[in-house]
């Protein structure tokens, strides 16, 4: 009897479905909208990682390179951020937003004269771009350049319909050239366009205290203005935010007044709050997986 031996079975090659590079840009480009989307909401982290995929999926879009860099700096870490942006300009030197993400993290490094000329260099590219104007307005006030941030200023108010900081900011350098006048006029204007924001409203308050209102209603003004952003009652916070000398010799003034004190003494210790609950989530060596050092 003859012996049938069944032929040996093929062994199984998986299939892996490779993606077209139009696939994979496709893919990316999705990524990096839900990226911006999430960056917008505030989760950094999150739209960090998402911009990373889509830079890793397509590395020569330089969108995605400037939308990983704005998550880094937002994040405030700013060797990755501009880890980010020299391969975003090495991909697209036309790229307006690139310039304008360049100076922020020369701003955040105190080196003002830089972010200027890189702001200049940006609007060359995007001579339209109101929040550019505004930003310029800032780098040129921080060097002491009064008069062309004021013009910056107005380029900006005037490119974009409504925009309160740049009018606000007007009166920051109106006040530090003893223009109250013009400064509280400006003032006005940005409260009348929102009146749930404290700067203008603080600011108006110390500049009428100065000039001789001292009515309820000037204090009142400076009491919502407290309860609605308490950094305010710390002076570096108003230099942080541009605050001239003079503006803030107004202020120290104006909190002098008896009837601020409970609101200078509220606002004073949410700052503290949030610096103890600031302090109290920072993670020790030990627990961000370093090993303890030894003694």
């Amino acid at each position: 009897m003859a012996c049938c031996l069944a032929a040996p079975a093929s062994a199984l090659v998986p299939y892996v479905y490779l993606p077209r590079e139009e696939e994979l840009e496709a893919s990316a480009l999705s990524i990096a909208q839900a990226a911006a989307q999430v960056l917008q909401t505030g989760y950094l982290e999150d739209a960090a990682s998402l911009a990373d995929l889509s830079v890793r999926l397509a590395p020569s879009n330089a969108q995605s390179w400037l939308l990983l860099a704005e998550a880094r700096l937002r994040n405030r870490d700013s060797a990755a951020a501009k880890e980010a942006l020299a391969q975003a300009k090495l991909l697209d030197t036309d790229n307006a937003g690139i310039w304008f993400a360049e100076a922020s993290l020369a701003m955040a490094d105190d080196d003002f004269a830089h972010a200027e000329a890189l702001i200049r260099r940006g609007l060359d590219l995007d001579p339209e771009n109101a929040n550019a104007y505004f930003d310029l307005g800032n780098a040129l006030f921080l060097q002491g350049k009064g008069e062309e941030a004021l013009t910056a200023f107005q380029q900006a108010s005037a490119r974009k319909e409504d925009f309160w900081p740049a009018i606000n900011n007007e009166g920051l350098v109106f006040y530090e050239a003893d223009q109250p006048e013009a400064a509280i006029e400006r003032w006005r204007q940005a409260i009348a366009i929102n009146d749930q924001v404290a700067e203008p409203a603080l600011a108006l308050a110390a500049a009428l205290y100065s000039q001789g209102d001292q009515s309820e209603s000037t204090i009142g003004m400076a009491i919502r203005a407290l309860d609605q952003e308490s950094d305010y009652a710390e002076e570096a916070f108003q230099e942080s935010q541009l605050w001239g000398e003079k503006l803030r010799a107004a202020t120290r003034r104006l909190f002098t007044d008896s009837r601020l004190q409970n609101a200078l003494e509220r606002a004073l210790a949410l700052v503290n709050l949030r610096r103890l609950e600031m302090d109290s989530t920072t993670p020790l060596p030990e627990e961000d997986g370093a090993p303890p050092q030894s003694p």
